[in-house]
């Protein structure tokens, strides 16, 4: 009697390989729908800003296009799926909280240094605080999509 290492091996598969998984089914397609909306938002206000007023505050409209950028990767790896993006994805929702954080600080400590807003400004509030709760919720899913996949 063949054991499921040869049938499946006949069949072209192994056994041993892990299924890829998608991150953004259950709550996952919340977290992509949100990611996706942050993406678009931060980058075309950031894009926008760069052009038309990088004078005006160079280091907010940057780190906006920065932030953009995190949004991206992560709902690109929401999607894609697997350990490999699960494990990118939460390296980057750590990024992500760490950037909300130190700069909610830094604009609530030196105003001058943001004359105009970013995405992360005061932890998110001109968001409704959302920046600051998707990457805390991201990394919630994240761990709990590891603990789910297969031995």
């Amino acid at each position: 009697m063949p054991d499921s290492t040869t049938a499946s091996a006949a069949e072209g598969t192994t056994a041993a390989a892990p299924a890829k998984r998608s991150l953004g089914t259950g709550p996952g397609r919340l977290l992509v729908a949100l990611y996706g909306i942050f993406t678009v938002a931060a980058a075309s206000r950031s894009l926008y800003q760069l052009i038309a007023q990088f004078d005006r505050a160079p280091l907010a409209y940057g780190l906006s296009a920065l932030s953009a950028v995190v949004y991206g990767f992560i709902t690109f790896s929401l999607v894609r799926g697997g350990e490999g993006a699960r494990r990118a994805a939460f390296a980057c929702c750590a990024l992500e909280l760490l950037g909300v954080l130190g700069i909610g600080t830094w604009t609530l400590l030196d105003r001058s240094a943001f004359p105009d807003a970013t995405v992360w400004s005061d932890y998110g509030m001109g968001y409704l605080f959302i920046p600051v709760i998707l990457p805390v919720t991201g990394l919630m899913w994240l761990r709990r999509a590891r603990t789910e996949q297969p031995a």
